[in-house]
């Protein structure tokens, strides 16, 4: 089992958001993962990684996705906004995630969240107090950020990059 634990963010993070397919409520009920996305969320959760979906969305939208992919074992738990009374970056989302995982404050330095958005993903984190990954792959999304708050602890472009710093975090908070 793995010390370090890891929260994701889903569309533009996991989901390539531009193959989403939605149905005429707005619900997606299919899309594809970016960067072999699966393959990565499998491998974490082999490893023995605690994995968690923090994501702005439709429940429904995401267990399509997750399960059309054969995904829907590796989180542990699912602070999804639809379910909640706010959204990214609002602390609700991270608390209800360290919640559902009986994490404490003290477990904070311990946990990362990845995320492609600035605001909602990377100023979540750092003001909740967490690790913060910027996910840098999507052109739909200004990744240049513009104050303290919107500057993430990391920055990666690829999955195997992302995967090393979460080897490497993992041995640092073991120690």
């Amino acid at each position: 089992m793995k010390n370090l634990v890891i929260f994701f963010d889903s569309g533009d993070t996991i989901v390539d958001e531009s193959t989403e397919v939605r149905d005429d409520r707005g619900i997606v009920v299919r899309a594809q993962l970016h960067d072999e996305g699966g393959a990565l969320l499998r491998q974490l959760h082999e490893d023995g990684f605690t994995l968690a979906l923090v994501a702005d969305g439709e429940v429904e939208s995401f267990k399509n996705i997750y399960e059309q992919h054969g995904l829907s074992d590796v989180f542990s738990a699912r602070a999804i906004s639809e379910a909640l009374p706010d959204r990214k970056p609002a602390a609700v989302m991270f608390q209800t995630a360290m919640d559902q995982l009986h994490l404490t404050d003290a477990d904070k330095k311990r946990v990362v969240m990845i995320g492609n958005n600035l605001i909602r993903d990377v100023v979540g984190a750092n003001r909740f107090g967490i690790t913060s990954i910027l996910y840098d792959w999507s052109p739909r999304y200004d990744m240049n950020p513009k104050n303290h708050e919107e500057t993430p602890d990391y920055t990666v472009h690829t999955r195997q990059e992302l995967y090393a710093l979460l080897q490497k975090l993992d041995k640092e908070c073991t120690a």
